[in-house]
């Protein structure tokens, strides 16, 4: 865990150097998501520190993707958010999660616009603070609760309509059918938006990943559709330790999946059962 905080220190040292500066290059790339220079260059980076100190650990970015194979592998997203990070809007964050033996150990979620981290360690808890830390406001742990009922649910569900592949956007549509209310508040099932694309499930004031809305009490459940390891590993510790279920739509708990299904345990299962 520490070596993660310093990784954070370490990606947010770049991201800002990259934010000072007149402008960002960007790439588009095959899935249609931006990466710039910031995503790659702190890859690298957080990819060097760690083989330094742990030269024998594998390694799985988003940018240049595996190196190395072990029981022991770090998975990094550089800036997850990479449009929000272009845009100038806080909500972009650096991914850190460490693998051991096939499940995720340890995770961390480092927002530096927003001031504010979020981690958890198996059999540690799940914990937030304000970063760099106050002496005066010490972490807070992390529980899950919220709605016991689908019908009752307050679901985030992401990417929109419009990026969905059709089997996904009838998937969302049945789920937004059942709960009481969706994030954002969209037609899931229309293939074509009404309205200007909507930003991502935020609470606007703290988290930068639908996930970590569940954490924090904001959310009963979050639906990520099309995801990468990367997008996904680092806040299963998080949602596991502070109560919370994780799994892809088969109930299968494997980072390596394209859906990741975060929620309240009274929820999980009958979320599944939606599509079975």
């Amino acid at each position: 865990m520490t070596l993660a905080h310093r990784l954070s220190d370490q990606a947010e040292i770049i991201a800002q150097r990259h934010l000072s500066t007149a402008g960002i290059a960007v790439q588009t790339k095959i899935d249609g998501s931006p990466a710039t220079a910031a995503d790659h260059e702190i890859e690298q980076a957080l990819r060097s520190m760690i083989s330094r100190e742990h030269p024998a650990d594998a390694f799985l970015g988003e940018e240049f993707g595996a190196h190395g194979s072990s029981t022991h592998r770090w998975i990094i997203d550089a800036i997850d958010g990479t449009a929000s990070f272009l845009a100038g809007e806080p909500e972009w964050s650096t991914l850190i999660a460490l693998e051991e033996h096939g499940s995720v150990s340890m995770g961390m979620v480092s927002a530096p616009a927003l001031h504010r981290r979020w981690w958890a360690a198996c059999g540690s808890g799940a914990w937030t603070s304000t970063y760099p830390a106050h002496p005066a406001a010490p972490p807070q742990r992390l529980t899950i609760t919220g709605a016991t009922k689908l019908h009752e649910a307050r679901i985030g569900i992401w990417p929109p309509p419009s990026r969905l592949s059709e089997a996904d956007r009838a998937m969302a549509a049945e789920l937004a059918a059942r709960a009481a209310q969706t994030r954002p508040a969209l037609d899931w099932g229309a293939p074509q938006p009404t309205c200007p694309p909507p930003p991502k499930p935020s609470t606007g004031s703290g988290t930068c990943h639908g996930a970590l809305l569940v954490a924090t009490g904001h959310l009963d459940a979050f639906l990520l559709l099309g995801a990468g390891p990367w997008d996904i590993a680092a806040l299963v510790p998080i949602i596991k330790e502070a109560g919370g279920a994780f799994s892809d739509l088969s109930g299968t708990r494997e980072t390596n999946t394209k859906a990741a299904l975060f929620s309240n345990i009274s929820l999980h299962g009958q979320i599944l059962d939606t599509w079975r």
